[in-house]
């Protein structure tokens, strides 16, 4: 199973309003690892379209995107792994930065470099 399938099964066994908004992963999803394509997913529903979770209310893909940030990072706070937890907490600071400025391709490019899958479309 891929990343993205773990993360989208996981999501619909807990249950609530996230369960409601999971699609179907896209064929062909990265194997980064659920950690990483969990915390994409999160940024993804603050920035674009979110590849597993679409809520069609923009509050509660907000609130999802946090959900999903959360969830990758209880995961990663698990394994104890502290350089993943330096690499991606530059690559959350890294994209904040780069939507601010303005920059969303400097955003998608980190999320790259981490080998996250990259079929979020950008909201309008």
């Amino acid at each position: 199973m891929g990343a993205l399938a773990e993360l989208a099964a996981a999501l619909r066994e807990e249950g609530g309003l996230l369960a409601e908004a999971v699609v179907d992963a896209p064929e062909g999803a990265a194997e980064a690892g659920l950690i990483v394509e969990a915390i994409h997913e999160g940024y993804l529903e603050h920035y674009a379209t979110g590849r597993v979770v679409r809520p069609e209310d923009p509050d509660l893909a907000l609130l999802a995107g946090d959900r999903l940030y959360a969830f990758g990072l209880a995961r990663l706070a698990a394994l104890g792994d502290l350089d993943m937890v330096i690499r991606l907490a530059d690559a959350i600071s890294q994209c904040a930065q780069a939507h601010a400025e303005g920059d969303p391709a400097r955003a998608r490019a980190v999320w790259a470099g981490l080998g996250a899958d990259q079929d979020g479309a950008a909201r309008a």
